[in-house]
């Protein structure tokens, strides 16, 4: 069941370093360029570069880069392992950037520490970006690397214990993905969802709709033209395909769904959980106060609380699995 405590959501009760976090968030994200009067490729070089509004960690010196083939062609994949000893899972994890930008090899600052915290792998997937590449080949990249996985699992890794998840955009194309393997092969080869922020109504939710402009990371104009990169402008965004918050969730495995109260998808994260819910599955959502999207980039008390409870629901899994 989930239970949530009103008081999450009022503003006295939103920690100090996160107002400060949040101030600077905004400072940053004003003073630079307007995103959209760029190419992508100029705005996903300026992310590599460590130019964008999340900080980029170091790449971990025990990832490596695998390819495997798909049905538009090779997808890399950054993979993470903790070490020596036994591998208890493997995450699969999608990045987030509104299906348009982002890296699989940009993700450090929060596998890395889940890897080290759970001993888990992590295979990240740099899956086609829009819109070059527009709906459904991401999906599609998706859907190849999780039957990838589910099949070379035991003899890769070590292990069938397999969970889920990614940011943003990433979360909902994890959401598609188990759907896609329960709908179109019969298969739930994964114990565990790590749903972070997602965006479930690419036609917006009350949340997004009404957010505005702040640049809190993510505005009401981002999600609409992020979906528009991502889809075209004509497109049916009642399709569960797209938006999965409209699919018949049954069968779907637990869930931890984690966000901030100040995140303009904070209602996509809210009604998620509860149809999950209502759908027979189980599900547990962590709203952090005053949280921006995807505020698991940041240093913050706020990051280290949630990232450790992301890699207790992992750890969790392995004994279900």
């Amino acid at each position: 069941m989930i239970q949530l405590d009103p008081a999450l959501f009022r503003p006295e009760a939103i920690e100090p370093e996160t107002k400060a976090l949040n101030a600077r968030i905004i400072a940053a994200l004003q003073a630079a360029p307007d995103k959209w009067t760029l190419d992508p490729a100029v705005v996903r070089a300026a992310r590599a570069a460590g130019k964008g509004p999340f900080p980029l960690a170091p790449r971990d010196p025990r990832a490596e880069q695998l390819v495997i083939e798909g049905p538009h062609g090779p997808i890399p994949l950054h993979v993470i392992e903790p070490g020596e000893g036994p591998v208890p899972g493997v995450f699969l994890h999608f990045h987030g950037g509104g299906w348009t930008l982002g890296a699989a090899t940009q993700q450090e600052q929060i596998l890395t520490p889940l890897v080290d915290a759970t001993g888990f792998a992590v295979v990240s997937v740099d899956y086609r970006l829009a819109p070059e590449h527009r709906y459904p080949q991401g999906p599609d990249d998706c859907e190849a690397a999780a039957l990838w996985l589910a099949r070379e699992c035991g003899e890769r890794f070590g292990t069938r214990c397999l969970a889920i998840g990614g940011e943003s955009a990433g979360a909902h194309l994890a959401v598609v993905t188990l759907l896609r393997l329960r709908d179109r092969h019969g298969m739930t080869p994964f114990a565990g969802a790590n749903l972070i922020a997602g965006c479930y109504d690419l036609g917006l939710t009350p949340s997004a709709a009404a957010y505005g402009e702040t640049p809190l990371v993510l505005t009401t104009r981002d999600v609409r033209l992020f979906a528009n990169s991502f889809l075209g402008v004509e497109s049916n965004r009642h399709d569960p395909d797209i938006s999965p918050l409209y699919a018949d969730l049954k069968g779907l495995p637990p869930a931890l769904f984690s966000v901030g109260s100040l995140d303009a998808l904070l209602d996509d994260s809210l009604f998620m959980a509860s149809r999950w819910l209502a759908a027979g599955n189980v599900a547990d959502i962590d709203v952090t106060p005053g949280g921006a999207h995807v505020f698991q980039y940041f240093d913050s008390p706020a990051t280290t609380r949630s990232l450790s409870l992301i890699a207790k629901f992992l750890t969790s899994l392995e004994s279900a699995a």
